[in-house]
This record gives structure tokens, C-alpha cells and sequence, in this order.
């Protein structure tokens, strides 16, 4: 297609590497149909649906996280029971609906099924759910309210996801065509796929050369916005799958990396552990405690084991209590 779009008619069927190149094609495919008024209807639909989708669904998913109410499982339930429903099953529903009202051939009509989406609520909400509880109280604390909390707190760590959502939504929605074929009766408020198709269906014959250019032309912009944010998509889920950990390091101790069984054996030490006794050292002519390894019992002391000093040089060697 690419080959038949920047080539004349006669070259569309019959491949030759030194056939001139040409951008004629574009033009007459830019003036044989009102390709400016469907971009326009198109980014019109685009705005609508994704504004509502984001406003919509970020409501609804932090309802879900934020509070706890009767039913809130089942009503979750029943919207991702969505997402097992074609949108083909509900068309002639919709359509009847939309007759009814009077919102037909409309841009708004086309819009009004897709104002919100359960995979968008589903998306935020276990986005919501990985947000420190921490980080709500201490935006309580300081006086916070709900709304303050959502804006400041968790819509600003979804961003990666918001950026992929919307770069799905628009996708869909730019290539969405049997939905708006059926709505749409005007020219007036056909969107690009629309008028795509009824520009590749002239009676009078087809040439594939302007159909090619046509088609190029509907789906440069998402190939050009792809281009533009790629980069900013990759490094946002970059960013989004690490998370900063803070390590338990005993006082004092090196900032060096520890083996992971050094790492568990200071753990463990540091919260009590006898060194395998059960909970229970013996006690010793004058110990009064006897429950555990203390520092201030004069019973115990501390001793330095050879092989955690040999394997990480680094960090300050484990602590053993041992009776005298």
C-alpha cells in the first residue's frame, strides 16, 4: 500500500525499483472528500471520550481503594462483568436507546457508550491498591481532604498508567468503525474510518492509488504520536516497576551490599533470635532474666563469628550471645 500511495495508477499492479515517486496521489485524495472535516469530528470524539474516561474512571477506582462500604465486592463484580460483554451484543440496544432520545447522528451519540470503560476502573483501581497507606495518612495529617488526597497523592504516582491508557483509548477509538457507521448518516459528524470507507466505495471504480494514500494518511497521526511518545511510554513503566526499598541495616553498619545470609542472620539476631535454643538460654548462677540473649546481662557477651567476617568484610560481623 505504502508502494501504491507514492506511485502513479499504472505502477499500483506492476512493481518497477525506478518508478518516479510522486505525491499527487495525496492531494487529489485530500480534495475528492472533506478528509479536514472528518480529522476534526475525529479529535472531537477522541477529546470527549478520553476526558470522560479519565475523569470517570479515576472516580470510581478510588471509591473502590480509598473507601469501605456494603456491597463494594459485588458492585466491583458487576463491572468487570463488562469486560466478558461484546460491545456487537449491546449495538442494536444502544441504537434504540439513542433513537429514543433523539441523539442519533450526532457526535455526542457516537460517544455516550464509551464515556466509561470497566477495563480503565479495573486498571486504576489495582494502581490505587499498590499506594503506600502511608503516604494518605501523612496527607491526612496535614490536613487533607479526600479530593486533596486523590489530585496530590495518587494521580500523580498513576501517571505511567494514565499515559498507557490513554495511548490504548485514542487507538481504539481512532480505528473504531462499526459503532459510528451505524450512528453516523450525515457527513457532517463521520468520523476518519467512516469517511474512509465510504471514500474506497465510489461507484465509478476504485483507484488504488488514492485509496492507499487515503488510508496512509488516516493512520499517520498514530503512527507519529507512537514515534513522539515511545520514549516517554518506556521510561514511565520503566519507572513505574521499580520501587524504592529501604534495607535493614544494624547501627553502625557499612552502607555496602550483604550477602542475603548474612542479611537474614543480622534480621534475625537483631529481633531476639537465640541462635536456635528455642526462645530459652540457660541460666546461670545470678541471672535473674534467663528469656533471651540481653546486652545488659552480665552472663553474655558478644563474639565475633570467623565466617561472616570473611564473607563480607564490610559489615559489622554478626552478633552471637553465648553463656560464659
Amino acid at each position: 500500500s505504502v508502494w501504491t500511495a507514492f506511485h502513479d495508477e499504472k505502477y499500483s499492479a506492476n512493481f518497477q525499483l525506478g518508478a518516479p515517486w510522486t505525491l499527487e496521489n495525496f492531494f487529489e485524495a485530500w480534495q475528492a472528500a472533506p478528509f479536514s472535516l472528518y480529522f476534526a469530528n475525529t479529535l472531537i470524539l477522541i477529546t470527549i471520550v478520553l476526558v470522560a474516561n479519565l475523569i470517570l474512571c479515576t472516580l470510581v477506582a478510588y471509591a473502590f481503594v480509598r473507601y469501605r462500604f456494603r456491597w463494594a465486592g459485588f458492585l466491583f463484580g458487576l463491572v468487570m462483568v463488562q469486560l466478558l460483554i461484546s460491545p456487537e451484543i449491546l449495538i442494536v440496544e444502544n441504537y434504540l436507546t439513542l433513537s429514543k432520545i433523539g441523539m442519533t447522528d450526532t457526535i455526542l451519540g457516537i460517544t455516550l457508550p464509551y464515556l466509561t470503560s470497566a477495563f480503565g476502573i479495573f486498571l486504576l483501581r489495582q494502581t490505587f491498591k499498590t499506594v503506600p497507606k502511608s503516604l494518605d495518612e501523612a496527607a491526612q495529617i496535614e490536613g487533607a481532604g479526600a479530593w486533596q488526597v486523590l489530585w496530590t497523592v495518587y494521580v500523580p504516582l498513576a501517571k505511567p498508567v494514565y499515559l498507557a491508557y490513554g495511548l490504548v483509548s485514542i487507538s481504539f477509538h481512532w480505528n473504531n468503525f462499526l459503532w459510528p457507521l451505524i450512528v453516523t448518516n450525515s457527513p457532517e459528524v463521520r468520523p476518519v474510518t467512516v469517511g474512509l470507507s465510504v471514500f474506497a466505495t465510489v461507484e465509478s471504480g476504485v483507484e488504488w492509488s488514492l485509496v492507499n494514500a487515503a488510508t496512509l494518511m488516516t493512520t499517520a497521526p498514530l503512527i507519529i504520536a507512537f514515534l513522539i511518545f515511545q520514549r516517554q511510554f518506556v521510561a514511565n513503566f520503566m519507572r513505574a516497576g521499580i520501587k524504592e526499598t529501604r534495607r535493614w541495616r544494624p547501627k553502625g553498619s557499612s552502607r555496602r551490599a550483604m550477602c542475603p545470609h548474612i542479611r537474614s542472620s543480622l534480621v534475625q539476631r537483631s529481633r531476639g533470635w537465640d541462635g536456635g535454643t528455642g526462645g530459652r538460654v540457660r541460666r546461670r548462677r545470678g541471672d535473674r532474666t534467663g528469656s533471651g540473649p540481653d546486652q545488659r546481662n552480665p552472663g553474655f557477651h558478644r563474639r565475633v563469628r570467623r565466617s561472616d567476617r570473611r564473607r563480607a568484610p564490610g559489615v559489622v560481623p554478626a552478633v552471637r550471645a553465648t553463656v560464659r
